[in-house]
Order: structure tokens, then C-alpha cells, then sequence
């Protein structure tokens, strides 16, 4: 998945569970704009942020390292 997406599956899943973006950032305690400017790839949340959104919306976020050969 591109970073890019990240803000566009956020965006389909809060409408899809009927909430504003006002409603979403009082849960998260941010505010509106700030999930305006993730939805729209505008802004790059920390991990807290972001796993405060995908928890109130359902979501998770699988994070992976990549090994290298040494």
C-alpha cells in the first residue's frame, strides 16, 4: 500500500460508518482539519494519531520490516 491510500481508505470507511470529520476529530482529540489534511495526503499523522483513527473507525495498520541480507 502507498502512503497516499492511507487517507483515502480513512476517508471511504468514515463516511461509510456515517461520521463528519468534525465528529471523527473530537474522538481523536485533533481537529478537523487535521483529518481533512490526512484524508486529503496533506499532512502525515504520527502513529499515535493515526492508530487513535483506525481504532475508532475499525481499521488496523500492519507495519512489516524489511530484512536486508547482512
Amino acid at each position: 500500500m502507498k502512503q497516499d491510500e492511507i487517507g483515502k481508505i480513512i476517508q471511504k470507511r468514515r463516511i461509510l460508518l456515517s461520521l463528519n470529520q468534525k465528529d471523527l476529530a473530537e474522538m481523536v482529540e485533533v481537529t478537523p482539519k487535521t483529518i481533512y489534511s490526512i484524508e486529503n495526503n496533506k499532512a502525515n499523522p504520527s502513529l499515535e494519531i493515526l492508530k487513535k483513527i483506525l481504532e475508532i473507525l475499525g481499521l488496523e495498520i500492519k507495519i512489516q520490516i524489511k530484512k536486508t541480507d547482512e
